[in-house]
C-alpha cells in the first residue's frame, strides 16, 4: 500500500487556479485528477484526500457546488481553498457573507497557535495571494482558527480531528511564498491518514 502513490483529486468548482491546484500536486508526485463537482461519489477513485477549489464570486455562499457536500462525508482529508473553505465553514454548521474589506494581491497572514497541520514548518507571519470578495465569519463548532489577517479573522481553519482544513487565500499561486509548504503538509496528513498513523 506504501508503494503506491498517493491520490488526491482536485474538485473543479470554477475557480482560475484549480489547474495550479492539480499542476502542484503533480509537481510533488501525486496521482491526481481534476474532477468536476458534479461527479457522482459511486464514480470517485479509491482517494487518499480531495482538494476543494476555488471558484466564481458567490458561489461559496450560494451552496451550489455540485456535490461537495456528499464529497466532505467520505473518510478522507479534505483542503477547501477560498470558495472550497466557505462552503465546508457552512457546511459544517459556521457562516460565510459577503466580505467588509475584499482581498485581492498580497496580503500578510499571522498563525495562530502555532497554525496546525497546514502550516508546519512555516513562519508566524507570511505572504500569501488573496482573491476573494467573500470570507468566513462563524467558525464552525470543532474547528480552530489557524491563521488571520487584519481584514480577515479566519484566512486559515482547521477541525479537532486533523482532517478538515480551509484556507481563505490560494496557496497554489506563486506569491504565496509558502504555498508548496502547505501543499506538502497536506500532502503528509493524507498520508499518515492513510497509513492510520
Amino acid at each position: 500500500m506504501e508503494d503506491r502513490p498517493l491520490v488526491i483529486d482536485v474538485v473543479d468548482n470554477g475557480g482560475q487556479w484549480t489547474h495550479r491546484e492539480w499542476r502542484m500536486l503533480r509537481y510533488l508526485k501525486v496521482d491526481t485528477q481534476i474532477i468536476e463537482n458534479t461527479t457522482p461519489v459511486s464514480e470517485l477513485r479509491d482517494l487518499d484526500g480531495l482538494i476543494l477549489s476555488g471558484g466564481a464570486a458567490r458561489i461559496g455562499l450560494s451552496g451550489e457546488l455540485g456535490n461537495c457536500a456528499a464529497f466532505l462525508e467520505l473518510d478522507v482529508p479534505v483542503l477547501g481553498i477560498c470558495a472550497g473553505h466557505q462552503f465546508m465553514a457552512r457546511h459544517y454548521g459556521g457562516d460565510a457573507r459577503e466580505a467588509p474589506e475584499p482581498e485581492f494581491g498580497a496580503a500578510d497572514i499571522t498563525l495562530v497557535d502555532g497554525g496546525g497541520a497546514i502550516f508546519a514548518g512555516t513562519p508566524g507571519t507570511q505572504t500569501v495571494w488573496e482573491s476573494h470578495n467573500d470570507e468566513v465569519h462563524v467558525l464552525p463548532n470543532g474547528f480552530r482558527i489557524t491563521a488571520s489577517s487584519p481584514s480577515c479573522e479566519i484566512q486559515g481553519m482547521e477541525n479537532e480531528a486533523g482532517t478538515r482544513f480551509g484556507l481563505q487565500f490560494h496557496p497554489e499561486v506563486n506569491d504565496s511564498e509558502y504555498g508548496r509548504e502547505m501543499f506538502e503538509n497536506f500532502i503528509r496528513v493524507c498520508r499518515e491518514a492513510r497509513n492510520g498513523s
